[in-house]
């Protein structure tokens, strides 16, 4: 058996794209109830790796985690939301965008029977601990789970997001 050889750093280079990907605004990935600066972090460096962008609201210490998550050191593209999620939400849905929310609930669909996004898609994650609040799963079009055999109730939100962010990128 041959061993595998590592592809250097300049032939990683040459094989991405060469700059950052700007606003595609194709996929967007909404943590509108944050609750721990190190998952947006995460979170951005997700969204750098498969050509998405974030969203967030306009909190006070959004902006200094976001700056301390980015270990790309360059500026990412995030989205700023003013006034009430609900209502950005909602506009985002009467602009034709797909909403998708990582959710437990009754008519979840698996994870991997989730298709790759077709259009503008918003994946909405909710607060760490309470999950996505009544008034955001009113305006959810799907929600997805993500299946789990361990014996914790759910994944992290960086790690939950970011497997969403994968397969619906078409990347996974």
């Amino acid at each position: 058996m041959t061993a595998a050889r590592v592809r250097t750093r300049p032939e990683l280079r040459r094989q991405r794209r060469q700059r950052a990907h700007g606003c595609w605004n194709h996929l967007l990935i909404a943590p509108l109830w944050p609750m721990h600066g190190v998952n947006l972090g995460t979170l951005l460096r997700t969204c750098d790796a498969v050509g998405a962008c974030m969203a967030v609201p306009r909190r006070p210490w959004i902006p200094q985690a976001l700056a301390q998550g980015n270990t790309l050191r360059r500026r990412q593209c995030v989205h700023w939301i003013d006034g009430p999620v609900e209502r950005w939400l909602d506009r985002q849905r009467a602009g034709g965008s797909a909403i998708v929310g990582v959710e437990l609930t009754d008519e979840s669909i698996r994870l991997a029977d989730l298709p790759t996004a077709r259009k503008r898609t918003i994946i909405v994650l909710g607060h760490e601990s309470s999950g996505i609040p009544p008034e955001g799963l009113e305006l959810l079009d799907i929600t997805v789970e993500i299946p789990m055999v361990g014996t914790g109730h759910s994944l992290n939100v960086a790690v939950a997001g970011s497997l969403v962010l994968y397969k619906l990128s078409g990347l996974c």
